[in-house]
């Protein structure tokens, strides 16, 4: 699968997300992170909550569960996910996105 992300994104360092099927860029800042990802297979992800999360669909769709209300979410698409607010989902694969969590420790670098 070809990225979607220019050299500059890629050259970020890896995300570690327990995901499977997923290629993930970190850009680390003082009190938030951005996330870059691309999915090549589908993806559960279960019910979880944490700081509050802001996402912009690139390709692709997700359907998320956001405090109980299902939501899909194709190209071109905006989400905000509330701190604290319980939520879950899937991914399809093909999906990419970028995130930022309002939260400087949510992913740790991954080790190459």
């Amino acid at each position: 699968m070809a990225s979607i992300f220019p050299g500059p994104v890629l050259n970020l360092p890896g995300a570690d997300i327990p995901l499977k099927g997923i290629r993930a860029y970190l850009s680390q800042g003082s009190e938030h992170q951005i996330i870059f990802m691309e999915f090549s297979e589908d993806v559960e992800l279960p019910q979880h909550a944490h700081e509050s999360q802001w996402g912009v669909v690139l390709e692709g769709k997700i359907d998320l569960v956001i405090d109980s209300v299902k939501h899909t979410f194709t190209k071109g698409d905006r989400y905000f996910i509330p701190a604290g607010v319980t939520h879950s989902g899937k991914i399809y694969a093909g999906y990419a996105d970028m995130t930022f969590f309002n939260q400087k420790d949510r992913y740790k670098i991954k080790n190459r």
